[in-house]
């Protein structure tokens, strides 16, 4: 079964009481933290150990789950150094994941070295996740790529992810990036299907050369069909809508968080 969750991007400056609040009257289940951007909710690495047992009671007393943390580490980082701290900050995200019970952590590949083949760029990815996966097996974790930025494509990520061989790395199916590279929904699916284990929602429309996000169904992006996809193969896990806004910017969540839910409501009932 496939559930709704939200982003804390939609209202970086709604606290957790807003946040749960605007959850259930809107349908939403899963949370997903956008950390290391500075959203009221608050969800960070900073957090103390008794605001980390306080959130995970507050959050199962609602019955609903902080789905997946959405951090920026990037495994492709060419610089040894640059991707050692991104290693190392990981490793105490998997930490933090764990103590307010959350299964999954996002990750990015990142921008990837301009000099080297992809084997020896899939290779060095691999030995960056390689660092973290026995903390995140050890925790129930499970770390997922996301089909974003250099690695839109689904082949490169799909390499990455059999090359490790590790049940605790996923991948986050974004639609929009894949469709971004001129991939069919159902082209991305044959690649990545048996490894997608959480999705991204976001409609956009390609406007000078850009592509703008907005309202749902009043973009360029396929929704219907990668989840047509996923639900005839029984795939149970949460789509996230990640509309970005600014803190302290004018933006409307609740427009947002309505006008998607009833949207993605709609397609999941269709083909359910």
């Amino acid at each position: 079964m496939i559930e709704l969750a939200m982003m804390s991007s939609v209202c970086p400056d709604w606290d957790m009481k807003q946040i749960l609040i605007a959850m259930k009257k809107y349908g939403y289940k899963g949370f997903e933290p956008r950390v290391e951007w500075g959203h009221a909710c608050g969800i960070e690495l900073d957090m103390s150990s008794s605001l980390r047992k306080e959130l995970l009671y507050q959050i199962e007393g609602e019955d609903l789950e902080i789905c997946c943390i959405a951090t920026g580490a990037r495994m492709a980082d060419p610089s040894p150094e640059a991707r050692a701290i991104h290693v190392e900050s990981l490793k105490k995200y998997i930490d933090l994941a764990a103590d307010i019970g959350c299964s999954r952590i996002r990750t990015f590949g990142g921008q990837r070295s301009r000099d080297k083949e992809w084997p020896a760029i899939i290779d060095y990815v691999v030995d960056g996740y390689s660092q973290v996966i026995e903390q995140a097996e050890d925790r129930n974790v499970v770390v997922l790529m996301e089909t974003h930025d250099d690695w839109s494509c689904s082949a490169p990520v799909r390499a990455v992810i059999e090359q490790l061989g590790s049940s605790n790395l996923k991948i986050l199916w974004d639609f929009m990036h894949t469709q971004r590279m001129l991939e069919l929904p159902g082209e991305s699916y044959q690649t990545l299907g048996p490894h997608v284990n959480h999705l991204h929602a976001h409609d956009g429309k390609f406007i000078d050369g850009r592509i703008k996000v907005g309202r749902l169904g009043a973009g360029d992006i396929d929704h219907k069909t990668p989840l047509s996809l996923l639900i005839n193969d029984n795939f149970s896990g949460y789509i996230s809508v990640e509309v970005i806004n600014k803190p302290g910017s004018i933006h409307d969540p609740d427009s947002v968080l309505n006008q998607y839910a009833e949207g993605l409501s709609t397609i999941l009932r269709n083909f359910c």
